[in-house]
């Protein structure tokens, strides 16, 4: 058959251990047989961050609002024993941090519902959609150990020279200080992007933060959302038949718990994280759940939002076999290709997207799985198949 032809470049974002050899492999076996794939590649692996002072890493994202569309591989954020390991010059930065920061917008993470594979939480019907903002706090903050007696505080000083002054801490013996920041017009993005995304797929809106106690900085992000709905959003809500609420983030999760689903969930960056690997762990798995960045400005990034799986890559290098998920790395880059035919006006492209979703969860409905889902799944007797394996059962059926 003749190749489906792309008429834009999807910018492509490798990445580190496991999830970089299924990449390939889902490249090698469930795209290029059938799309003439266009991509502008970046090597986002540790070693070639740590080559090029993580530039490489800035320049995915410059890309990603030339293009508009890119899809990324799960990458290695360094911790002490990756310096180490990688003889690194530096702890270079969360790569997914750095590029939220330059394209700014919301990550929308979704389970990925297949028969035979039922959430933890018994009342939970339809899927949850997290919502994390996808800028700031502890991914952009500044941190420092203290050595001993002193004084922190946070210092602001205008334009004009003026300071402001307030007391972190009157330290009496060493310890450690964290700053972190935000700026109103991401939380203002934040807010849109969440009541636009609602209003799209025609499902309530949850935003929880911990007021309360964080009586500036949460408290912020609280008044923007509603001043932002009760300006644009209340009446177009009404008309949809949705609702948007307000609720602290401890009683929110509370809710959850209780709740059937069907409803985004918009948290603050760290929350974001947390909840949504709670969530899609819930539902089954970590590698069974969508991620795309929406940035204020119509860029588009998917990933999963799962590690590198380091543990299996170990295996992999001794040559032993491994059976890892490769469902979210898939949906990926079918986000992706999707949302490049949508932008482009290419059909065959979109329509490719739908077939390998679905050749993807017909193949786990039929009972042939990796390891990780074949332990939860209550279809019987599942064939437990390797990583490679799962992807040649994927493209028989494509």
């Amino acid at each position: 058959m003749e190749k489906i032809k792309m008429t834009t470049p999807l910018v492509e974002m490798d990445g580190d251990e496991m999830t970089r050899i299924l990449w390939k492999m889902i490249k090698e076996d469930l795209l290029e047989p059938y799309i003439d794939l266009k991509t502008e590649y970046y090597d986002l692996g540790l070693e070639h961050r740590n080559e090029t002072n993580d530039q490489v890493t800035v320049d995915s994202a410059l890309a990603t609002k030339k293009y508009k569309v890119a899809v990324k591989c799960a990458t290695i954020t360094p911790n002490a024993a990756r310096m180490d390991e990688y003889d690194l010059k530096e702890m270079w930065k969360s790569p997914n941090g750095t590029i939220r920061a330059i394209l700014d917008g919301t990550v929308f993470r979704a389970p990925i519902v297949v028969k035979g594979i039922e959430p933890c939480v018994k009342n939970w019907k339809k899927p949850i959609t997290i919502a994390r903002h996808a800028y700031g706090d502890v991914y952009k903050g500044s941190e420092m150990k203290i050595p001993g007696v002193g004084k922190v505080e946070l210092v602001y000083t205008s334009e004009d020279g003026s300071e402001t002054r307030e007391l972190v801490h009157e330290f009496d013996g060493p310890g450690i200080v964290q700053g972190m920041h935000n700026i109103n017009k991401s939380i203002e993005s934040f807010a849109r992007s969440c009541f636009n995304y609602a209003l799209d797929t025609k499902q309530d809106l949850w935003f929880a933060t911990k007021d309360t106690i964080s009586k500036k900085y949460d408290h912020t992000f609280k008044d923007i959302f509603q001043e932002i709905f009760d300006a644009e959003y209340a009446d177009k809500f009404k008309e949809a038949g949705i609702v948007y609420f307000y609720t602290l983030i401890d009683d929110a999760v509370a809710r959850v718990m209780k709740s059937e689903g069907g409803y985004i969930w918009a948290c603050k960056n760290y929350d974001g994280d947390v909840m949504s690997d709670m969530v899609s762990s819930a539902f089954g798995s970590l590698a069974m759940m969508t991620s795309v960045l929406v940035s204020p400005d119509g860029n588009y990034e998917y990933e999963a939002a799962h590690g590198t799986v380091q543990r299996h890559y170990y295996k992999h290098l001794k040559g032993e076999e491994t059976s890892t998920n490769s469902v979210a790395t898939i949906f990926a880059w079918t986000g992706a290709l999707r949302k490049r035919g949508e932008l482009d006006g290419n059909k065959e492209l979109m329509e490719f997207a739908d077939r390998l979703e679905k050749a993807t969860i017909d193949t786990i409905e039929a009972g042939e799985m990796t390891k990780d889902l074949a332990l939860i799944t209550t279809i019987e007797n599942p064939t437990v198949l390797n990583s490679e394996g799962f992807i040649k059962a994927i493209a028989k059926r494509l």
